[in-house]
């Protein structure tokens, strides 16, 4: 009897800006543990970036980086499937399809397209549209086409992305509604990463660390700006000899993420006990992030560097990718009558 196969998990990740230590934390290192439990795979969504990122060089300097990224974080791709979404034609084909199967109320209902419609009305204009790209109210479409095209069985996301999947089910669900008797495209589901329901990690002025705030620390800063951001985390003005509470430290916070489990007991009980002052801290936290990210940072710029193995990994990844989306397109096309 031969083993039943692998379900399949997929993870998108959106380049438009530098990964920050809040990515290391709430999205990469979750998301590389899926590779233990599912066949996992990963792309860069490049084409999703289209709708914010308009200087061609920034767009393949970050779809560069997000790639580097990730391989110096720990992904194998010896071991996982991991492209660039703008690799397989397949996609856009299948986003056309599957926009004549979607409802125009569905998309109305979005969470971002809802969002920009709601800082129009806000700002006192009367178009509320003004401004919204059809990228941006295509989105949830093209979303979907990345995970149905793979045969997707889980998609991590955090809470306020769960959306997106329950539209793609949506949209299989319209399909196979129609088509099923042909073809039927998998229906999605959500998955929660571990870190959602933990601390959130802060950025430089005490809010959740996000590019949309530019609070955040890069994650392959160089070890002198790494310092200097270090030491721009905001503290109180507590005396150095008097309690504190590492709770609300967004140093200590930090620290926690990154220092193994007997560094924080021991960091935690000097700072209650007064034994410890925040320059201290500082100091700890940098030296901790310093100490873990410096290979890492080595890979990466190994990586980044020109004529590096990173294109010939992406290709490679592609053409694994689209052993699965073109037979996935064929029986669409068949369902459909084209071809």
């Amino acid at each position: 009897m031969s083993a039943s196969p692998a379900k399949i998990s997929l993870t998108g990740i959106k380049p438009t800006g530098e990964p920050h230590l809040g990515n290391y934390v709430g999205a990469i290192k979750p998301a590389l543990k899926l590779a233990e439990e599912y066949e996992a795979m990963y792309f860069i969504a490049d084409y999703h970036a289209l709708t914010t990122v308009r200087d061609p060089k920034l767009l393949r300097h970050y779809t560069r980086s997000v790639a580097a990224t990730w391989i110096a974080a720990g992904l194998d791709p010896d071991q996982v499937i991991f492209y660039r979404q703008s690799d397989i034609p397949e996609i856009p084909e299948l986003t056309w399809i599957l926009c004549c199967m979607t409802g125009k109320g569905l998309m109305n209902r979005a969470h971002a397209y809802k969002a920009a419609r709601d800082r129009n009305q806000e700002a006192g204009k009367a178009d509320l549209d003004a401004g919204i790209n059809m990228g941006l109210y295509n989105y949830p479409v093209l979303m979907a086409v990345d995970i149905l095209i793979m045969g997707t069985d889980a998609v991590p996301v955090g809470r306020d992305q769960m959306q997106h999947v329950e539209i793609a089910a949506d949209i299989a669900g319209s399909f196979n509604h129609v088509y099923g008797d042909s073809f039927k495209l998998k229906v999605p589901q959500a998955i929660v990463p571990e870190a959602e329901t933990g601390h959130t990690l802060p950025g430089l002025d005490g809010r959740k660390m996000s590019k949309s705030y530019d609070n955040t620390i890069p994650l392959f800063c160089s070890e002198s700006q790494l310092k200097k951001l270090v030491r721009r985390i905001p503290t109180d003005s507590t005396p150095v000899e008097d309690p504190k509470d590492p709770d609300n430290s967004n140093v200590f916070q930090i620290l926690e993420q990154f220092a193994p489990p007997e560094i924080t007991t021991d960091t935690r009980q000097r700072l209650q006990a007064g034994g410890m002052g925040w320059g201290e801290l500082k100091n700890q936290l940098f030296d901790i992030l310093n100490t873990q990210l410096g290979p890492l940072r080595e890979r990466y710029d190994a990586l980044m560097a020109p004529g590096s193995e990173l294109d010939a990994l992406l290709a490679a990844g592609a053409e694994k990718a689209r052993k699965r989306a073109v037979p996935a397109l064929d029986q669409v096309r068949r369902a459909i009558g084209i071809g």
